[in-house]
């Protein structure tokens, strides 16, 4: 166990943590950030066309900036190293990693999520290669393309609805016999002219040689070739809030904060994805993290430790 004590650690090293980390070393805090890996969802991103400043980027083109940034700093990252708890001991919190247990007056929980999986034949093959898990960052690069969303709530209703004007064809595939999702979402799916549902259908396996080039579905043992050269995967996210069952969640397990990234224990802060804020862009999960570091200043400020 170390024995010093940090101003801050920041966990996850995704945009929400690297942003937090620039604001961190400007204000010349004593931090450390952990994470398992580097840029999270935005490093396997698609083609970002939304992000202020770049009128076209990779994620992994993206991450790299900030990468870049954050080593000009001269920040230190260890990593990989996953959280395996964190608990605050009076005025200080101790983060337990498998490696180590680190101490701090302040944390900030950026882990953001991770997308729920198909697990089906061509998944990982063709993720970034036609398969992405994001209509509003990806839909778009899709112009004049037939495409498919799995999905039945209103995630998956969302990305019909961008779709519909981009795309000439759309399959929304859902397993349910019927959508879960707003009924003024469902109407308007329902009455767009390129727009086909199929209810009661499993998606089994995603073909193609470079890019996807269809996808394969089942409904009641009959199977279905979609041919399609997009799919959107909108079956919900997984927040990385496992170890932070000291922090409140919401029935999604997401970590609940106030607008200053506060969570219901003091000098325990959350931004970006993993949390409850509504909306999971990398521009929103970049501003929070630079709310929530703004936030740890101000704690460590105000307080006597």
């Amino acid at each position: 166990m170390s024995s010093k004590i940090y101003d801050l650690i920041i966990i996850g090293a995704g945009p929400a943590g690297m942003t937090a980390a620039v604001y961190a070393a400007r204000k010349k805090m004593d931090f450390i950030m952990i994470s398992g890996d580097m840029g999270g969802q935005a490093a396997w991103s698609g083609d970002i066309e939304n992000y202020t400043g770049y009128q076209f980027i990779s994620g992994p083109e993206l991450t790299l900036k900030f990468q870049e940034h954050i080593k000009s700093f001269g920040i230190e990252v260890l990593m990989p190293e996953h959280i395996s708890s964190i608990v605050k001991q009076g005025d200080i919190i101790k983060v337990l990693t498998e490696k180590q247990k680190y101490s701090s007056r302040s944390i900030i929980v950026a882990t953001g999520k991770r997308p729920r999986q198909l697990n089906i034949a061509g998944e990982v093959e063709f993720k970034n290669k036609g398969l992405t898990y994001c209509a509003t960052c990806d839909g778009p690069l899709f112009k004049d393309k037939d495409v498919a969303v799995i999905g039945g709530g209103n995630s998956a209703l969302d990305a019909v609805l961008q779709l519909i004007k981009i795309s000439p064809k759309v399959y929304l595939v859902t397993r349910d016999i019927q959508l879960e999702a707003d009924q003024v979402m469902i109407e308007k799916a329902q009455a767009a002219a390129n727009v086909q549902i199929l209810y009661d259908s499993e998606p089994t396996k995603i073909n193609g040689d470079v890019f996807v080039k269809s996808l394969e579905a089942s409904s009641k043992g009959k199977k279905s070739v979609l041919k399609v050269e997009g799919i959107f995967v909108e079956i919900g996210l997984i927040p990385n809030s496992e170890f932070a069952g000291v922090l409140a969640q919401n029935q999604k397990k997401e970590i609940i904060v106030d607008s200053h990234n506060r969570t219901n224990v003091p000098g325990i802060f959350a931004a970006g994805d993993v949390t409850n804020t509504p909306e999971k862009q990398i521009i929103i999960a970049c501003g929070e993290g630079s709310k929530a570091c703004l936030s740890v200043f101000h704690y460590l400020s105000r307080n006597k430790f």
